[in-house]
């Protein structure tokens, strides 16, 4: 996970955090043990703000509570790897369920004792296209419009796995991915030049679709 495909703009990204002043609490979603919400709102009802399920996600909330940005860090699976999706639907403790209607939609917003102010979305795919992230970066701006706070920005990498460190483009890539933590803590937002910058093509759609199914059609003669 600390060597993976995310991980080479999340790195860069979180050093601009830090560098801006901020600490950083990072936790693989892989790694912990999170079992599924079962959906009953006892955390709304029965016992408010506490989830009675016990499990790794008891150490993280007071992590969560305290913190003044929430990063969302994954690359695009159909849509999000099940143990980020089980993490994000276990966040719903933190929400006060006083419903009320904003641009047409019931919404909720984050309990008193909770300091998140700005989500932001790091990601990485395979495919050559920055449309490929749509429905990660529709997961994200919900989940900031449930808690009613901002959308920061999502720092997105489109055919990752082309870039090699010591390319000057992919270089160009990781400087606009630490500026970008850098701005979010100094200005609550990511100026969008540094996102077209980290997201901008390595190459051309016909010659990724090229490699991509010579690749391919070289797999499977091997697999025959």
């Amino acid at each position: 996970m600390e060597k993976s495909n995310t991980s080479m703009i999340l790195d860069p990204f979180l050093e601009g955090v830090r560098d801006a002043g901020a600490s950083v609490d990072l936790f693989y979603a892989k790694r912990l043990k999170v079992r599924p919400c079962i959906g009953d709102f006892d955390c709304w009802e029965a016992t408010p703000g506490e989830c009675r399920i016990r499990d790794d996600m008891q150490a993280i909330y007071p992590k969560l509570k305290g913190a003044d940005i929430l990063v969302l860090a994954t690359p695009v699976y159909i849509p999000l790897p099940g143990e980020m999706q089980n993490v994000i639907n276990r966040l719903c403790p933190l929400l006060n369920p006083i419903i009320t209607m904003r641009d047409g939609r019931s919404r909720a917003k984050l309990r008193a004792d909770v300091r998140i102010s700005r989500i932001v979305l790091v990601s990485s795919c395979g495919w050559w296209e920055k449309g490929n992230f749509d429905t990660v970066v529709r997961i994200a701006k919900e989940l900031a419009k449930d808690m009613n706070v901002k959308f920061a920005g999502a720092v997105l990498r489109p055919h990752v796995h082309l870039m090699s460190k010591d390319e000057e483009e992919a270089k160009e890539v990781f400087r606009a991915a630490k500026r970008a933590g850098y701005e979010v803590v100094k200005h609550g937002r990511i100026p969008k030049e540094l996102l077209d910058t980290v997201a901008k093509p390595l190459i051309s759609e016909k010659e990724f679709k090229r490699r991509n199914n010579a690749r391919i059609e070289d797999v499977n003669l091997q697999a025959r």
